[in-house]
């Protein structure tokens, strides 16, 4: 029985490491891990019905970068005072890999932000958010010249809506800093390499500055969703999106924002030069 015990404890850790390091697979090796799944699923219901129903079980989130850093580790640990057995693997990326990893069932929940509607996965809950330009007192902008950016990357939402406000106003860009790493992204900001385009209310949340006027064009809103994997019916992973469905509540306005962190401000276009 020990030995069982170990078998499937090995594979469990084995489905698990698919979502750090992404595999493709088969279609012999997809019914493979769909049967390595249900066996896992069995295994627990035993263990459940002979240990008084107290079992740990691990969810796995998936975080847009740019909301890595945010009050999600606090909604994780509230969640964890009703579910107390659960444990939790969160990962970090762009939205559309988040999604993909969704539908390929290598992610019970996850956080998208879109330019659009995903058009196969429908979200659990979806509210939109503005998308704003920020800034640092030490930014400064050439006139006629390309805008420096300062970006995530090209499967970053935020910096696609970035680059085609531009380019309808007739506007070039230059990505002056790149980053992975919004901690990074932030100092560069600040430290005057360029501006960036993300959700407001997450401009508060990093000491940065909102650049509203010319030249920088005015930035559409986005699509924010909680979404569930594809079976993904169990009572704590439906809780778990509700519970995370709260970062919705973010400041949205400067005079919110300012009141909240004291740290947000507006750049007028006085800046510019």
């Amino acid at each position: 029985m020990c030995g069982i015990h170990v078998s499937l404890k090995s594979l469990r850790n084995l489905l698990l490491a698919g979502t750090v390091i992404p595999v493709k697979t088969t279609p012999r090796g997809e019914f493979v891990v769909n049967q390595a799944r249900r066996l896992l699923s069995i295994n627990d219901d035993i263990l459940r019905s002979t240990s008084g129903g107290r079992i740990s079980k691990t969810l796995r989130v998936g975080i847009p970068g740019d909301y890595a850093g945010s009050r999600v580790p606090e909604k994780l640990a509230r969640f964890r005072l009703r579910w107390p057995s659960i444990n939790f693997i969160v990962s970090s990326g762009s939205s559309e890999q988040l999604l993909r990893d969704l539908a390929q069932g290598d992610l019970d929940v996850a956080m998208a932000v879109t330019e659009t509607p995903p058009p196969v996965i429908e979200p659990r809950h979806t509210w939109m958010r503005e998308a704003v330009w920020v800034a640092s007192p030490a930014t400064r902008i050439d006139p006629k010249g390309p805008i420096p950016l300062v970006c995530y990357g090209e499967d970053c939402a935020s910096q696609r809506v970035a680059v085609a406000a531009l380019r309808q106003a007739g506007r070039t860009c230059e990505f002056v800093y790149t980053s992975r790493s919004l901690v990074s992204l932030a100092a560069a900001v600040q430290a005057g390499f360029g501006v960036m385009a993300m959700p407001r209310g997450r401009a508060s949340k990093k000491g940065l500055v909102v650049w509203e006027g010319p030249p920088l064009p005015k930035l559409p809103e986005l699509y924010c969703g909680i979404y569930v994997r594809e079976g993904g019916t169990s009572a704590e992973i439906n809780d778990l999106a509700d519970y995370l469905e709260d970062l919705r509540n973010e400041p949205m306005e400067p005079g919110e924002e300012q009141a909240s962190s004291g740290t947000i401000a507006v750049i007028r276009p006085s800046k510019v030069g």
